[in-house]
């Protein structure tokens, strides 16, 4: 008796099990039965954009544009495919083409929420926030109970200064969604810039609760215990994010600012020169190195040696910092007071004065490094 296959050669059969499988988060397995599903009917729009979701979702960006293209070679007017496409497109950093397929998308299917929603995304990303938040509000209208788009709403009034409105559409979200990770950090990231740091920390910690893998809450939540002069925390979270993304200049650099504040000043000064070496043009890095390293030449004249090799070093770090920040009065302030022990006097005094003209308060200045 010959053996049966579980399944008939059937298109749609192998279809279907490719789209069950990827509820299921197994990608690969579903392409595969996309795959077999195309041989037996290369005819079908719908498989080629179901095969470009499961690419999509294994970060596959350009292989999920081919397969869009196919089926909109098929089906011209199949919404699913440009607006799948359009998602691609986006992560590939493709705004104004994911804005293109959205438009096409809702001209199709005039009440496509996520084609609306993701506009809107795109639409942030190109600093049209007014019309990220048209989008977002039409998302919502056809459908209130849709938490991404109060999310997204959120980020686009954020970026408009709307601190109170961008906390209460998060607010709303998370009633939607209580496990809406990008809802707790992006209110917790608001309620920094609003001076609540404990609150910013509470939320950083759902959204992290939530996913442990959310690298840039790791790097807020070190930004708000910092502000609570909670040094420790703050260099466990930023390791935690340099662990995650370990190209993260910013979280090196605010590292080396807690060591600082640690008196570790070797270690703030090797993580001012991580954050430089991954974002060369990191005037605030240069400005702080120059810095802790005179500091620390204060503190230990044997590092500091020979002196007048050790303080061009110091002001090499702050011609840096001018060159990438022309209006950087600090920088200015402290290259004057390197150049004094190094005897030149006059450009000592052309440096203070610039530093004045750019920040009078400079006047009574003192030698703690910046924050950023």
């Amino acid at each position: 008796m010959s053996k049966k296959s579980n399944l008939p050669d059937d298109a749609k059969a192998y279809a279907n099990r490719g789209v069950a499988k990827g509820r299921q988060g197994d990608y690969r397995g579903a392409i595969t039965d996309f795959d077999r599903a195309i041989e037996i009917n290369p005819e079908h729009a719908r498989t080629y954009t179901n095969r470009g979701g499961a690419k999509y979702e294994l970060e596959d960006y350009e292989g999920a544009i081919a397969d869009c293209d196919h089926a909109i070679e098929l089906n011209p007017d199949y919404a699913d495919a440009y607006y799948n496409r359009g998602g691609a497109k986006y992560e590939l950093g493709d705004y104004k083409g994911a804005i293109a397929d959205c438009d096409r998308a809702i001209e199709l299917n005039p009440d496509y929420v996520k084609a609306y929603n993701n506009r809107g995304l795109a639409k942030y990303e190109l600093e049209d926030y007014e019309g990220a938040i048209a989008d977002c509000d039409r998302a919502i209208e056809l459908n209130p109970d849709y938490a991404k788009a109060y999310t997204n709403r959120g980020f686009a009034k954020y970026e408009l200064g709307d601190y109170e409105g961008a906390i209460a559409d998060c607010d709303h979200a998370v009633e939607l969604n209580p496990e809406d990770a990008d809802a707790y950090y992006y209110r917790g990231w608001t309620k920094y810039d609003l001076g609540d740091y404990k609150g910013a920390i509470a939320d950083c910690d759902r959204a992290i609760e939530i996913n442990p893998d959310y690298v840039d809450t790791y790097y807020y939540r070190g930004l708000a215990k910092y502000e609570l002069e909670d040094y420790e925390g703050a260099i466990a979270d930023y390791r935690q994010a340099i662990k995650l993304k370990p190209g993260y200049a910013e979280a090196y650099y605010n590292r080396g600012m807690a060591k600082y504040w640690q008196d570790y000043y070797k270690g703030a000064i090797a993580d001012y020169s991580q954050a430089i070496k991954l974002k060369p043009d990191y005037a605030e890095a240069y400005y702080n190195r120059g810095v802790v390293r005179s500091e620390l030449g204060e503190i230990d004249p044997s590092w500091f040696w020979p002196p007048h090799l050790a303080w061009h070093e110091v002001i090499t770090d702050y011609d840096q910092a001018i060159k990438f920040k022309p209006d950087y009065a600090e920088a200015y302030f402290f290259r004057g007071l390197a150049k004094s022990e190094l005897g030149d006097h006059d450009g000592a005094a052309a440096d203070r004065k610039q530093a004045i003209e750019l920040n009078p308060a400079l006047k009574d200045a003192d030698s703690k490094p910046d924050s950023g």
